[in-house]
Parts: C-alpha cells; sequence; structure tokens
C-alpha cells in the first residue's frame, strides 16, 4: 500500500469509523458500506482540499472518484497530476513592485 492510500485509509478510520479498521479493505465501497453519507462526504472533500492543496468539483463528486480507498487514490492523484490551471485552482498574478 502506497503513503496516499495509508493516509487516506487512517483518515476514514478515524473519522467514520472512529478508530476500527472492521477489516475495510481497499476497494470496499463507502456508500454500501453505510460509512461516509452526504454529510460525511463534504468532511472527506474538505480534507482532500485541504491535505493535498487540490480543488473538489461540483462535476468530480461521483462514485467513481470518492467510493473507496483505492478510487480516492487514483482521483487524488489524477488531481495532483493536473497542472494548477486544470486542477480548478485560482492562479496567482505576478505583480511587480
Amino acid at each position: 500500500m502506497d503513503r496516499t492510500q495509508t493516509e487516506l485509509r487512517r483518515f476514514i478510520i478515524d473519522n467514520f469509523l472512529y478508530g476500527r479498521d472492521c477489516r475495510l479493505r481497499d476497494d470496499d465501497s463507502f456508500q454500501e458500506a453505510g460509512i461516509i453519507d452526504s454529510t460525511g462526504l463534504l468532511e472527506l472533500v474538505n480534507f482532500l482540499e485541504t491535505q493535498y492543496g487540490i480543488h473538489v468539483d461540483d462535476a468530480d463528486l461521483v462514485a467513481e472518484n470518492l467510493d473507496s480507498i483505492e478510487r480516492l487514490a487514483r482521483f487524488l492523484q489524477r488531481k495532483l497530476d493536473q497542472p494548477k490551471e486544470l486542477a480548478g485552482l485560482p492562479q496567482l498574478a505576478h505583480q511587480t513592485m
């Protein structure tokens, strides 16, 4: 398991499973297992944006991106690999003095 998946797993276990691993596999669906509800999804998105400096667009809020540790890791890697202007992050204008 890579570092990103380990970090994502730790966040899910700490925040949604109250510290119990419950034999959570990387491909287990959060929705099917009843792990994350709509409020939890907002908490997860906030974590991703804060921890990894990405922007999660409304169009990104689909199961294919956010419904398991594996899917989260792949989604996050795609976001991190994008140039900042394509990832939905504002670009800072260079200021001259």
